[in-house]
């Protein structure tokens, strides 16, 4: 019986149609993900030839009968199954579709049945040359149109009578080839996205594991960081001490300290370290540890800092420095004495005057260079002044419209408030400060000490 080719065709993509929703069904099973994982078992490899055996199967049942041949898509499942599953699955799916397509019977039953073997196997040499990795639709296609070019030879080789076998042959070689390479586009597409979702599923989930691990570890550096912080202020006689640190991340470059230096006498320091995150965090460590060592062996103030100085130096090896302010505070001649490492100068409200000044002192920033000279001055302090210690993230905050916080307004704000104590000094300055920058982000470390003479 001959078939126009067009009708013929028609008839066989009608039937692929059921083979691409077996493809999507089966893409959706944990056992192709076990085999695309290639963790292969007995009990999958069994279920993939079973499946595609009997997508092969169907294929011959949903063939039609054209001169004493079958037309079908018989070799696609096969191929598939040898593509994704490698040889075993592929030589699997081809023996039980090959087997049914022999007991048939019919002139051309010992090529079709050949076929439909070597197309699983062949298809399982690719996935070995490939590696397991899909060959992907265009490749796909060129094997599917390939295999079926090669099952028309074969039975022009093993068919007899060869008359008859060319009658088949071109009766058929043009819609077996189209259709079974259609089938394999869809087949393959929906196989190559279903790995594209896998993948990209896969890669999601190792972003967020990563992203919760380096939370995870940001958390952890947070709270060593905050550690190295003060636990508690010291209680001064005749003062009181008040101070705040807000990293702009998890972890920051400023810190403050409070270092016991002898018998009625304690040391201030106020630092900001260049840069932000764990690098500034890393030498904020390194910078404070060396300081608060130096200073618990010296009472004196400049050359502390000089010494700490040559070592931050000597380990500065990533361009990275810190300004500094150290003071020494001498509790019982109620005096201050401070240097200056190219820092933020601190305020100081003087009660009997009603007057700011600066504590300006000279120097340069910690780890610039190895031999710093720093000007070191002395005040004394009188019931009522207040002194407040500042980075820069205080006066370079800033609003939506980019203007800064500014020293004038920190300045006013302390003028305004001088008869508060330190903690509400400090809140004070935090809550002027934050109206001011209203929903704009916070970009850099904010770091406040206040002392205050009773």
């Amino acid at each position: 019986m001959a078939y126009p080719i067009i009708e013929l065709l028609l008839v066989l993509v009608e039937k692929i149609c059921v083979i691409v929703v077996i493809a999507y069904l089966i893409t959706r099973t944990k056992y192709f993900r076990e085999i695309l994982d290639k963790r292969f078992t007995l009990k999958n490899r069994a279920i993939f030839i079973l499946i595609f055996g009997a997508v092969s199967i169907f294929g011959t049942y949903s063939g039609i009968e054209i001169f004493g041949a079958i037309a079908s898509v018989r070799d696609l499942g096969p191929m598939i199954a040898g593509l994704i599953g490698g040889p075993v699955i592929g030589l699997g799916a081809g023996l039980i579709g090959g087997i049914h397509r022999y007991f048939l019977g019919g002139f051309t039953c010992v090529p079709c049945s050949l076929a439909t073997v070597l197309a699983g196997l062949f298809g399982g040499i690719i996935y070995i040359l490939r590696r397991g990795k899909f060959i992907g639709v265009s490749g796909a296609v060129l094997f599917a149109a390939l295999m079926e070019t090669f099952h028309m030879i074969l039975t022009l080789i093993l068919a007899h009578p060869y008359s008859e076998a060319v009658k088949v042959v071109v009766e058929v070689s043009i819609p077996m080839i189209f259709a079974n390479s259609l089938g394999m586009f869809f087949f393959a597409y929906i196989i190559s996205n279903r790995i594209r979702e896998l993948e990209t599923a896969e890669e999601r989930d190792k972003y967020f594991t990563e992203l919760e691990r380096k939370r995870y570890e940001l958390k952890m550096a947070h709270d060593i960081q905050q550690s190295f912080l003060p636990d508690a202020i010291p209680d001064l006689p005749g003062f009181e001490l008040a101070a705040q640190n807000i990293p702009a991340k998890e972890v920051g470059g400023d810190f403050y300290d409070f270092i016991p230096i002898s018998e009625g006498k304690i040391g201030l320091t106020i630092a900001d370290v260049s840069g932000k995150g764990v690098p500034a965090a890393l030498f904020m460590a390194l910078s404070r540890t060396i300081v608060r060592a130096k200073a618990t062996r010296s009472s004196g103030v400049s050359e502390v800092i000089r010494d700490a100085n040559s070592l931050i130096t000597a380990d500065a090896k990533s361009g990275m420095f810190v300004t500094l302010f150290y003071a020494v505070l001498d509790l019982s001649e109620r005096t201050l004495t401070y240097v200056s490492a190219g820092h933020n100068p601190p305020v100081i409200f003087k009660a009997k005057t009603r007057t700011l000044m600066r504590l300006d002192a000279k120097g340069i920033a910690l780890g610039a260079i190895a031999d710093i000279e720093l000007e070191e001055r002395k005040i004394i302090l009188d019931g009522g002044d207040t002194v407040v210690f500042y980075t820069d993230g205080v006066t370079e905050a800033i609003n939506k419209s980019m203007d800064q916080f500014g020293e004038e307004r920190l300045i006013m704000t302390i003028k305004e408030n001088h008869e508060l104590s330190a903690d509400d000094m400090i809140e004070k300055i935090k809550g002027e400060m934050l109206a001011f920058c209203g929903d704009e982000p916070q970009f850099d470390d904010i770091t406040l000490m206040v002392l205050k003479a009773e």
